[in-house]
């Protein structure tokens, strides 16, 4: 069966919604490589939106998936827990920085677990409004799309959407978004629309990922403490792309030096299984009475005993080292196109092994080049790579390989990256 093949038999059976970025169909993965059913050999340097981690088929993970098959599939935590998803929340607990006493809870993605820490938050301080901002991605669902900071394609056609819901600027160094900029317009929002006494939650990405892998200034992040800390407001910080080492920590806000009081983690938690999961300070997490927290799947044995092992591996594989030599890597590479090609290129962002080169047309910061991101991101199956774009002007290639990439397969692939760019140029 060919992929063309395979793209007619979706297309006749897949919502439209429900798109794909390439018509290549996966036949096998192992760590940083994929072969498509015609035999086609990719590097991937997307990972499944920064999932795997630890790599595709990492041999730890799936050992542990398959003996926990040879147990059990499904009880319910709610129903039976099992010992597998106590010892994974005490490791989270454990992980999540700051010194003050956590619990954990498990649901199923990323979006449930943004969902999950509003009503935590919101059971918490018995308010109702929630703080995000522009340019920030927290999901599909009815509320997460509030949340999110972009109307396409991710709210388009799909309001009315939850209420109580308010943005303010991010701060883009490249676009002239400052920090003290942001903080004016959250000063102004109290002022204006709701006041900070009425305010649940602020919830912020420290790396937005779909909205371009734009930081969150140190500045920033503290200053957001300070304000949560002063008015009793709950700060989450949506770790679900950034966490479990992408950018060479465990968890990206460790950078800013502060203590959130929720977490959000999916992704890279469990080495391609669904699991997701909100941690944070214990007060607030037991907010919720028994039965308000929860989901059929949230928490799956099987996950769970996936997760152990990506955790297990991060540490034995000193995963955030080498999630900072992999940045350190394409940094060396991007910069020098960036210097061949100014004109094109108008910023190289790196946190550790998430990266990304936002581009430009005729050297004009706000002339977002969306034309050479599309060609790039559609000509990259013939150079044998797999790419993702993103941006708040859609502008932006990110690079999300696994951080047990082999460092050949990683040279490969800047190089196949660097033919691609350079047969695009104009």
């Amino acid at each position: 069966m060919s992929n063309q093949e395979l793209q007619q038999r979706k297309q006749a059976v897949f919502a439209r919604g429900q798109g794909n970025v390439y018509p290549v169909f996966v036949e096998k993965a192992l760590n940083a490589e994929l072969w498509d059913v015609e035999g086609n050999r990719y590097i991937d340097f997307g990972t499944g939106i920064a999932v795997c981690n630890t790599g595709h088929s990492n041999p730890a993970v799936v050992t542990a998936v398959k003996e926990q098959l040879d147990k059990f599939s499904h009880t319910c935590v709610m129903v039976n827990p099992y010992e597998s998803a106590v010892e994974l929340a005490e490791q989270l607990v454990k992980l999540s920085p700051g010194d003050s006493a956590k619990k954990a809870m498990f649901v199923t993605t990323g979006a449930e677990a943004v969902e999950n820490a509003v009503k935590i938050a919101r059971a918490a301080t018995g308010r109702r409004g929630v703080v995000a901002f522009n340019g920030g991605f927290h999901g599909r669902t009815n509320l997460t799309m509030a949340l999110t900071g972009k109307i396409t394609p991710y709210k388009h056609l799909f309001g009315p959407f939850a209420g109580d819901i308010y943005h303010v600027p991010f701060p883009m160094e490249m676009h002239g978004v400052t920090t003290e900029q942001s903080l004016k317009a959250l000063s102004n929002l109290f002022k204006v629309d709701i006041g900070p006494q009425d305010v649940a939650a602020i919830i912020i990405e420290p790396i937005q990922g779909e909205g371009g892998f734009y930081p969150a200034p140190k500045a920033l992040l503290q200053a957001l403490r300070a304000l949560c800390d002063e008015h009793g407001i709950v700060l989450i910080i949506d770790e679900i792309q950034t966490g479990f080492g992408r950018t060479g920590k465990m968890f990206s806000c460790e950078d800013a030096g502060i203590e959130p009081d929720l977490i959000t983690m999916a992704k890279g938690m469990a080495g391609g299984f669904p699991l997701s999961a909100v941690v944070g300070k214990a007060d607030i997490m037991d907010a919720p009475l028994p039965g308000g927290l929860g989901g059929t799947y949230g928490g799956s044995p099987v996950a769970c005993a996936a997760a152990l092992a990506v955790i297990d591996q991060i540490d034995k594989q000193q995963l955030l080292g080498r999630a900072e030599h992999i940045g350190a890597k394409f940094n060396d590479c991007l910069s020098q196109l960036r210097k061949a090609y100014p004109q094109l290129i108008g910023d190289i962002r790196i946190s550790g092994a998430m990266i990304a080169m936002e581009l430009i047309s005729e050297g004009h910061s706000e002339s977002a080049n969306t034309e050479l991101t599309q060609q790039l991101i559609a000509k990259a199956p013939d150079y044998g790579l797999v790419l993702l774009a993103c941006g708040f002007y859609g502008n932006v290639i990110r690079f999300l390989p696994a951080l047990t990439i082999e460092d050949p397969i990683l040279d490969e692939g800047i190089e196949k990256f660097v033919a691609l760019f350079k047969a695009l140029a104009r």
